[in-house]
């Protein structure tokens, strides 16, 4: 080994750890820097930090369903924010467990892997609520740009997960299949499915979890409908603090019972 490459491995780590620290402390400073940017002048801290404990304690301790809610358009609500989550996370997962066979290192060729990674990269930078927004220009405000957004941000968000789970597949098993005349779709059904399909149900679980919460979010911010449209209205149209709170812990609650689903799935999952 040559001295030089022992050198330049020693320097890589410090390397990052300066990088990081810059980065960290340019941020900081940023942060700083706006907090003085803030017009104070303008601003009665007394004043708004006795609102926020006052509508605070309303909202957590003093709950209350208005009857601009009944119960039964409360349940539907709900079930129609439980409907786009399903739909969009069955629809995204299975497209993109075809192109995350693309994505793969081990099954697809180089420049294929490179042009789905990107493409996919761009789609998860930008959040889901952007991409509703903009569908909703092209499409209509509502639930078809709500279904549409969801979906494209979900297909690219499994696209990574579901690859980085085909690439712990042995390439030697590949390509013993491939050599005994498999398929495409050989490859799938004897190798991929084999090896992935519990990571492939875990990830696409935790897939819902998240639409979820963006179906609510989306219900509020786009108008499509289902309980985030509720609360949306409940806070900016009725300005009924207690009905927020009474929705917000309905949301809470669905989303304790999600979690302690999926935990019991992941369980069932590694036991078998």
């Amino acid at each position: 080994m040559k001295p030089h490459a022992h050198i330049d491995r020693c320097r890589s780590p410090r390397k990052k750890q300066w990088t990081l620290s810059i980065v960290f402390a340019v941020l900081f400073g940023i942060s700083i820097w706006g907090c003085f940017l803030l017009a104070q002048e303008t601003i009665d801290w007394k004043d708004s930090w006795h609102n926020l404990l006052h509508y605070g304690r309303i909202l957590f301790l003093q709950p209350k369903r208005s009857d601009h809610l009944p119960l039964g358009e409360l349940a539907y609500s709900l079930g129609i924010s439980f409907a786009l989550s399903i739909l969009t996370t069955i629809g995204g997962a299975a497209i993109a467990f075809f192109l995350a066979l693309g994505a793969a290192r081990n099954i697809a060729p180089s420049a294929v892997v490179k042009i789905i990674r990107i493409i996919t990269a761009v789609i998860r930078s930008i959040p889901t609520i952007i991409w509703v927004l903009v569908f909703s220009v092209t499409v209509n405000i509502g639930t078809d740009a709500a279904v549409i957004g969801m979906c494209f941000h979900s297909i690219a968000y499994l696209v990574k997960v579901f690859s980085e789970s085909f690439e712990q597949i042995n390439r030697d098993t590949i390509d013993a299949l491939r050599a005994c005349g498999a398929g495409f779709f050989g490859i799938i059904t004897q190798a991929v499915i084999p090896v992935a399909a519990t990571s492939i149900i875990s990830w696409t679980f935790f897939r819902f979890e998240i639409n979820f919460i963006n179906a609510v979010a989306i219900g509020a911010a786009a108008g499509s409908g289902g309980i985030g449209y509720y609360l949306f209205m409940a806070g900016n149209l009725y300005y009924d603090i207690r009905e927020v709170g009474a929705i917000t812990y309905t949301i809470f609650g669905t989303v304790i019972l999600l979690e302690m689903l999926s935990l019991r799935l992941r369980k069932g999952i590694k036991q078998h």
